[in-house]
């Protein structure tokens, strides 16, 4: 987690993650978007690529580059830490409690009509 933190601190990577969010670029397609060298633009995939962010396709002689979500995963769920429930899930939440206090209710009920019907 701590490498994907890392590569995700610098601003530029965060906007090539955002590039390929829409699907697989080229190196020169990522580098022409920015006002930087080539040489940064590739140094910058180099770095997002060894943390597991994006991974290479080798066709002919370019490098298309394209995100591997499955890295975002463990840092999703550290971030979700510091989320709050919206007010739906809140709802939710109070409807799931209701529902199995109902069901609760029911059993016991259920039951203890069985034992009323034993005895008699």
């Amino acid at each position: 987690m701590d490498e994907v933190a890392g590569a995700i601190a610098d601003p530029v990577r965060r906007q090539i993650l955002v590039m390929l969010r829409d699907g697989r670029l080229s190196a020169g397609e990522v580098a022409e978007r920015f006002p930087i060298s080539r040489p940064a633009v590739s140094r910058h995939l180099r770095v997002l690529r060894e943390s597991g962010l994006v991974r290479v396709e080798l066709i002919g002689r370019q490098r298309f580059y394209m995100l591997d979500p499955e890295q975002f995963t463990e840092l999703i769920a550290w971030l979700a830490q510091f989320i709050r429930p919206s007010g739906w899930e809140h709802r939710f939440d109070a409807l799931e409690t209701e529902v199995y206090r109902t069901r609760r209710e029911r059993r016991s009920r259920d039951t203890g009509d069985d034992r009323e019907e034993s005895m008699a």
